[in-house]
């Protein structure tokens, strides 16, 4: 018997409506930007976009006076055109989690992103967390760039301000994702064939690798309620953990 594919509803399919298009600015060469870009993300809250710009360049804009540009402007946005930009703000300073707009040099080829923000009573894993360098507040917001050379970096997204540099991967770090409970728990996808779990609140600690996929690890995401972390690589399968046993 033949089989037909399934017909479609013509009138059920939308249109997607574009609001804005960000451009990365035509640069000379030795600036690293106007390649092509790779990854994006937005802030939990809403407050942050960041995307790659092309090479090892992100830009972190805020969201809400990036779409006032678009309405004011129209739809295509050259990424250096927004001027209502806000002063930087120092770490210290009470107005730190001021919106402001940052220019990011990865030192690498960007290939994933991801927010981060923590709450003070998910504590660090490691038992005594007293000497540390960073102790994470709850108005922190934190951008994680995974790298061709295999690094990690975390920065201050408020100051643009490099934090950590995790080092312990070996290829391309293809996806990022953070625990959605304000853990500060994060988890890196890569092409050598692990992902592996660091404790940002413990100075960015490994705390476990991975090592139940056969090939490179594509993406990586936890449940909303940060119970199960799911991953997927070149392989025909995807796994699903449970992180309390990690």
């Amino acid at each position: 018997m033949a089989s037909f594919p399934p017909r479609v509803n013509e009138k059920l399919i939308a249109r997607s409506r574009t609001v804005g298009e960000l451009l990365a600015p035509t640069s000379p060469f030795d600036k690293k930007c106007g390649r092509e870009n790779w990854t994006v993300a937005f802030a939990p809250d809403g407050s942050y976009f960041a995307w790659s710009q092309g090479h090892r360049i992100v830009k972190l804009v805020p969201w809400s006076q990036c779409l006032n540009n678009f309405l004011l402007h129209g739809t295509k946005n050259v990424a250096n055109s927004i001027s209502t930009r806000l002063p930087r703000q120092n770490s210290d300073s009470g107005q730190k989690n001021k919106p402001c707009e940052h220019i990011i040099d990865c030192g690498d080829i960007v290939w994933s992103l991801a927010f981060g923000s923590s709450v003070p009573e998910k504590q660090s894993r490691c038992v005594n967390i007293e000497w540390h360098r960073f102790k994470f507040g709850q108005d922190q917001l934190l951008l994680a760039t995974g790298l061709n050379n295999g690094r990690i970096k975390i920065w201050d997204v408020y100051t643009g301000k490099l934090l950590l540099n995790l080092m312990d991967h070996t290829e391309v770090v293809r996806d990022l994702t953070f625990a959605p409970d304000g853990s500060l728990i994060l988890v890196s996808a890569s092409r050598d064939k692990t992902l592996r779990v660091w404790d940002l609140k413990d100075d960015g600690n490994m705390m476990k690798v991975l090592r139940g996929h056969q090939n490179w690890v594509y993406g990586c995401a936890f449940s909303p309620d940060s119970s199960i972390l799911c991953s997927v690589g070149a392989s025909k399968a995807a796994d699903v953990g449970d992180p309390s046993q990690l």
